[in-house]
């Protein structure tokens, strides 16, 4: 028996890009890349102290995509990969994970930067970033490896819309 999940979006993310072809695939390489998080009122009071972490972690509603496969050609490789080998948004269950810098609070707005986001995606959670328990040692990255140093100037086809 499957379990139904539902989610409720708690904000927006509204960043410069208005179009996913173009625009950073990663955080890494959207360095300075200025961004807001707008957080519905009613969720505001657990924006409490978050304003003391440098980094949060974003999960959002990956809401352009539509559909998904279980093998795709992801942006930093020729070759198809599992999905789960890859960070592409073409996923059974469409949520992104990005680690965004937090410029400042201001009500229920955070104002980031690193934002590899397109404009208007729902936001799902939010989780401080904490190196202690989110940095890990000993780590292999598969096919990646050889590809790491291309993906600050890897940006968006829009291979991956419908």
């Amino acid at each position: 028996m499957k379990a139904v999940v539902t989610y409720r979006p708690i904000g927006i993310i509204h960043t410069s890009f208005k179009d996913i072809a173009g625009m950073p695939i990663h955080p890494a390489g959207a360095k300075g890349v200025a961004g807001r998080v707008v957080v519905d009122e009613a969720y505001r009071e657990g924006l409490k102290d978050i304003g003391g972490f440098s980094h949060v972690f974003l999960l959002y509603h990956l809401h352009l995509c539509d559909g998904y496969a279980l093998q795709v050609r992801p942006f930093m490789d020729d070759k198809v990969h599992g999905i789960f080998a890859c960070r592409a948004p073409k996923r059974p269950n469409p949520i992104g994970l990005s680690i965004v810098k937090l410029v400042r609070v201001e009500g229920s707005i955070l104002y980031i930067e690193d934002v590899d986001i397109v404009d208007g995606t729902p936001l799902l959670d939010i989780k401080p970033y904490v190196p202690l328990f989110d940095t890990a040692t000993d780590v292999r990255t598969g096919w990646f490896t050889d590809r790491a140093d291309s993906v600050i100037d890897a940006r968006s086809d829009g291979r991956f819309l419908s």
